[in-house]
């Protein structure tokens, strides 16, 4: 049976997102994925052009629902945004792992640059809001420091290699969370504005 062309760019993205969470993005083939649609495999040509389109396009997706993620938990203060993106890694694995392997992706590509954008925009206004209140006094040395923490802490879970090290989370997405949630705690503080004892 063959997808609905309107809904044929969506399936796409879906299994390949699913292919990269269970193989990796190295086992992505546009032939697999449009015969897992059930498709032809020149049905993908109407969207994607190429391999390296379709991640793109995946990587661009990723963002635009990282950074909807990051804005929800915006409200609550930076250590929750810092959070959020933990929990974005954890929850969508696919996404994660295209969006941080550049080599796979058309950088020059607009829609993945705005996406981008807006994603790296949501930490530094978080990092901004602490320098204006006088809790950091380097602002891009901030934000990398906790982009670092939350990116790193996410793919230490996602590789095993937290577990590995013997460091490994409560189990489950909600021990990870609270993780996060102490490690982000010690470089910026909780969310009152004091230091996270937990």
């Amino acid at each position: 049976m063959t997808a609905p062309v309107r809904d044929l760019r969506t399936a796409l993205l879906r299994v390949a997102a699913e292919v990269v969470t269970e193989s990796g993005v190295g086992e992505v083939s546009v032939r697999a994925l449009a015969r897992a649609a059930g498709v032809s495999h020149a049905a993908h040509r109407h969207h994607f052009a190429s391999r390296t389109g379709l991640l793109t396009a995946l990587a661009a997706e990723g963002h635009r629902m990282l950074a909807t993620a990051l804005e929800k938990a915006a409200p609550a203060g930076f250590l929750e945004v810092g959070v959020a993106y933990v929990a974005f890694a954890h929850d969508h694995p696919g996404h994660f792992a295209v969006m941080f392997t550049p080599d796979v992706l058309d950088d020059q590509d607009p829609e993945l640059a705005a996406a981008r954008s807006r994603t790296f925009g949501v930490l530094a206004a978080g990092v901004d809001a602490l320098a204006a209140e006088g809790r950091v006094e380097d602002a891009r040395a901030a934000v990398v420091a906790a982009w670092s923490l939350v990116h790193g802490l996410a793919d230490l879970a996602a590789t095993g290699n937290l577990t590995g090290a013997g460091l490994g989370p409560p189990a489950g997405r909600d021990g990870l969370l609270e993780l996060a949630r102490r490690a982000a705690g010690m470089l910026y503080g909780s969310p009152d504005g004091g230091v996270d004892d937990a």
